[in-house]
């Protein structure tokens, strides 16, 4: 079974905005979907003020009836959302997109020891068999647009692409290299980018053309990239961190122009980046956790120039720890939703929903 922490968010639902969202920058409410047991999330995607959708895990720490878990907001309150058509289970569900409110894919770990896919019309959710997907292979990361699905992980410890167009299934020739991939991002123009790591190092396949390709990053021994948000051939913003000898992390951002990718300095040097997420129109936020602040919701604001810390309320309850595993900007809005979990004094779980935005009554809020 996975453990609650890793960060294995992917991809958000990639739609154009209506217009550039104005910058994000006081928390506003923070919820609960209530898992039971022990519950943590681990993926968002907002389609609107009404229609969120969160996937994750419950009850992480029971070995036999730990499962993953779908949420939905209606604008009003946080549902579940069951899996028909499955006898066995998720055991862990570790990203979801949506390429339409009726067009939902998510990915995980399965108790029958496959790699798990399922689809929601935005009622329900029907569990996909992938024939081209065998016992050992992991997927923990998708994206979608109309009529195309990939899907990221690994299979005999190398990278692993799984697309679907038109129906069909595809498994893409894996590179040479040892590797894994956590997180994807597709447009509908065709293109997309893939990150992980592989041999102590960060890794970025670029689809351009129908064919997946490694691209050239600067050295960084002991990188690693946890989620990407492409806005196209000449912007996107993957995050990660980087391993050192000593065992410590510190935070990796790294901007792509167009010709070449560039690492972004960070001003919080032992934060852990799990999420990003974007407006499109070239402002960033990325989710994750500050050991310095661990009770507080913490987040970095990109605007592709400088790098801006912004922390929510601190958990009431004393000895608590917040991580933020996952970001998602609402389309056409100021709007971005942050999931993860809160981790207390017991080491008990609960999970966490952090909405963010400017104040109502505080324009200034709004740069």
């Amino acid at each position: 079974m996975s453990g609650p922490i890793v960060p294995g968010s992917a991809a958000h639902a990639q739609a154009d905005p209506i217009r550039p969202s104005a910058a994000a920058e006081a928390w506003q409410e923070s919820t609960r979907v209530g898992l039971p047991g022990d519950g943590s999330l681990f993926d968002v995607a907002g389609l609107s003020g009404t229609d969120v959708w969160a996937v994750g895990q419950q009850d992480i720490w029971d070995a036999w009836r730990y499962r993953g878990a779908i949420a939905h907001w209606d604008g009003r309150a946080w549902s579940q959302v069951s899996i028909r058509n499955d006898d066995t289970g998720a055991g862990s569900l570790r990203s979801i997109a949506a390429a339409s409110a009726t067009d939902l894919w998510t990915v995980g770990t399965a108790h029958d020891g496959l790699p798990y896919v399922a689809h929601g019309d935005g009622s329900n959710f029907d569990r996909v068999g992938v024939e081209q997907l065998r016992s050992g292979d992991w997927l923990g990361g998708v994206d979608a647009v109309p009529g195309r699905v990939a899907a990221v992980g690994s299979r005999d410890g190398r990278p692993l692409i799984l697309t679907q167009a038109a129906g069909v299934w595809r498994v893409e020739p894996q590179p040479r290299d040892e590797g894994t991939l956590y997180a994807v991002a597709v447009s509908a123009r065709g293109d997309g980018m893939a990150v992980g790591d592989g041999e102590r190092r960060p890794l970025v396949m670029r689809l351009s053309g129908g064919t997946w390709k490694a691209m050239t990053l600067p050295r960084i021994p002991g990188g690693y990239l946890r989620d990407v948000q492409f806005d196209g051939p000449k912007r996107a913003l993957a995050v990660g961190g980087v391993l050192h000898s000593g065992g410590e992390s510190t935070p990796l951002v790294l901007s792509w122009n167009g010709r070449r990718w560039s690492q972004v300095r960070v001003p919080e040097d032992d934060a852990s980046l799990y999420g990003v997420t974007g407006d499109g129109a070239g402002r960033f936020w990325i989710s994750g956790f500050d050991p310095e602040d661990p009770g507080e919701a913490f987040l970095l604001r990109y605007d592709g120039r400088t790098v801006k810390t912004i922390r929510g309320e601190a958990d009431a309850a004393k000895g608590t720890t917040m991580r933020l595993q996952a970001v998602s900007h609402l389309p056409g809005t100021s709007a971005v939703w942050a999931v993860g979990h809160v981790v207390d004094a017991a080491d008990r779980y609960t999970d966490a929903v952090e909405t963010f935005g400017p104040k109502k009554d505080d324009k200034s809020a709004a740069s």
